[in-house]
């Protein structure tokens, strides 16, 4: 089963759909695994996803250096203050949080408007 999950979260992964999100439910909710285990494993998990796209982005000419320079200061503080907080707040605080933040996207998405 574990591969069945792995092998359809990578495809969701790269076909820019969240795969992350199929991999996350699948191990705290069936794996058993704990909430902040799981999102270290997807952080693992995204990894390789994250550099072919980068190389792919950058032979193309799609990376906007601006916004590169942008993540990257306010990305750094933002680990540290996200991993600060993940490892001293209440598990079942964080998994509500977490529920709410995919709640909020997905609505988000679901009734976004096209430009």
């Amino acid at each position: 089963m574990d591969l069945i999950i792995g092998f359809l979260a990578g495809f969701a992964g790269g076909l820019g759909v969240g795969g992350g999100g199929i991999l996350l439910l699948y191990l705290t909710a069936f794996a058993g695994t704990e909430q902040l285990s799981a999102q270290g494993i997807n952080l693992i998990f995204f990894l390789p996803t994250a550099a072919a796209a980068l190389f792919l982005h950058f032979k193309n000419g799609f990376v906007k250096w601006k916004t590169v320079l942008f993540a990257v200061l306010f990305g750094i503080p933002g680990v540290f203050l996200g991993s600060f907080l993940a490892g001293n707040l209440d598990k079942t605080l964080l998994r509500a949080a977490f529920a709410l933040l995919l709640l909020f996207i997905g609505l988000r998405e679901l009734f976004r408007k096209e430009k």
